[in-house]
């Protein structure tokens, strides 16, 4: 049913346990995953605002810190990918640049996948609360099935 599936991963708490169910999925059928890290280009251009102090330009300041994001998360994608591979799964890998639920969606299509996997909430819940959260323009944007895990809650009384 679900042979193709697309998980994106913001290498979050909720990532990490959307990334069990994955794992699971293998049990029904699944085959084959699309694991997708993307490079939000808002986060680097916010963080290259006002670096003149530095002695860069804000476009030589934007590559090395570009090269630096993608460089750590290729390491924790080789980690997930190992982690995939180990239950059976087949494994493809993706790293784009751009704004996160847009470059989620295009993937979808473009990998024609049969389910897209994605935590409820990402590391910044600040910035989801002022921007929305990527899984929510992901569910109001795929033509596909989406599987949103949500994150535990404690309640303290």
């Amino acid at each position: 049913m679900f042979r193709k599936i697309l998980y994106p991963t913001d290498f979050s708490d909720c990532a990490a346990k959307a990334l069990e169910y994955v794992k699971k999925l293998r049990e029904a059928g699944t085959e084959e995953v699309v694991l997708v890290h993307v490079i939000d280009v808002r986060e680097i251009e916010t963080m290259a605002t006002g670096v003149a102090e530095l002695g860069m330009t804000t476009a030589e300041y934007e590559e090395a810190l570009q090269k630096k994001m993608r460089d750590g998360a290729e390491k924790k994608l080789e980690a997930v990918k190992e982690e995939l591979k180990s239950v059976g799964l087949k494994v493809s890998v993706k790293t784009p640049e751009g704004i996160p639920f847009k470059k989620i969606l295009r993937i979808a299509e473009d990998e024609d996948v049969s389910l897209i996997v994605l935590g409820s909430h990402g590391k910044s819940n600040i910035r989801e609360m002022l921007l929305g959260s990527v899984s929510e323009k992901v569910v109001r944007g795929s033509k596909r099935p989406v599987l949103v895990i949500k994150r535990e809650t404690t309640i303290m009384w």
